[in-house]
């Protein structure tokens, strides 16, 4: 199984974008989606997740009000709607599964308890 993000792109300031993550075989709606960056020269960082179940949607401070996270109508398409893009939002985006009931909690991420990582997506806010 693969996970596959996709969506970046280059954008100006206080542009939006919209990213998706698929995967080559399974159902994302069975899992906690996890959305990560990492940009040039800093650690990863977990920016967003939705749990799967009596959804639970997790922000980090620096994109809360900005960011949101959504499925599609059959729910097997996550998407990361990017607004307000600041050029400290140039990362690679990755997405993560992790298994029903870990990884999003209403407290925050557990990033080790993402178990299926993505390619990523880079996306680059520049005038």
């Amino acid at each position: 199984v693969q996970l596959q993000a996709s969506g970046g792109g280059l954008v100006q300031p206080g542009g939006s974008l919209t990213l998706s993550c698929t995967a080559s075989e399974g159902e994302l709606r069975l899992y906690a989606i996890g959305w990560f960056r990492r940009a040039p020269g800093k650690q990863r960082e977990a920016v967003a997740c939705m749990s799967n179940t009596a959804p639970i949607q997790y922000y980090n401070d620096h994109v809360a009000g900005r960011f949101t996270m959504s499925r599609s109508s059959d729910k097997n398409t996550m998407f990361l709607q990017l607004n307000s893009l600041k050029p400290e939002d140039t990362a690679v985006y990755y997405c993560a599964r992790a298994d029903a009931g870990w990884g999003c909690y209403h407290s925050g991420i557990k990033t080790d308890e993402f178990e299926l990582w993505g390619q990523g997506t880079q996306v680059t806010v520049s005038s």
